[in-house]
């Protein structure tokens, strides 16, 4: 029996990665709704939160969020506007500023970090057993480091003072 080009475990792989993507997004976004954030919005949130001092260039953010340099500044202004985010010049490049999660940007972080890892533990860690969640995790590594190698531009290496979780 010969597989056709259609039956390429590839196409599945890639197949089955989109289509939880997609369930995903549907099942976590609504709690980000809940609190006036947009996907992006949060997943800039964290970025921040997550990084020494709450802050990262603006290049950085926009290297880990896969957004354009024009993408974050929207991003970063629609922020700073509510208050959740602000712009702090760079001392030593004048060229240069960081976007610095605010008190109040930290508070609607983790406003919505209960329900959100509750949903996460629901609709996709809590589905796998330790050891399948360490080699998925494993896997996703792997293979964004390849496709996005500047997803944790900016982060403070191992070892050192302070690191962001990826």
């Amino acid at each position: 029996m010969s597989v056709t080009p259609s039956d390429d475990p590839r196409l599945t792989a890639i197949g089955l990665l989109s289509e939880v993507h997609a369930g995903l997004a549907a099942k976590l976004n609504p709690v980000f709704a809940e609190a006036g954030l947009s996907d992006v919005d949060f997943e800039t949130l964290i970025r921040l939160a997550r990084s020494p001092a709450r802050r990262l260039r603006m290049s950085d953010l926009a290297a880990q969020t896969s957004l354009s340099t024009s993408g974050v500044t929207r991003v970063v202004d629609r922020l700073e506007r509510e208050g959740l985010v602000e712009r702090v010049a760079c001392p030593s490049d004048r060229r240069a500023s960081y976007a610095t999660l605010t008190d109040a940007g930290l508070a609607r972080f983790e406003a919505v970090i209960p329900k959100h890892v509750e949903d996460i533990e629901k609709w996709f860690t809590g589905l796998l057993s330790p050891d399948e969640l360490e080699t998925l995790l494993s896997a996703l590594r792997t293979i964004r480091d390849v496709v996005r190698p500047c997803a944790t531009a900016g982060a403070i290496e191992p070892g050192k003072v302070s690191s962001p979780r990826s």
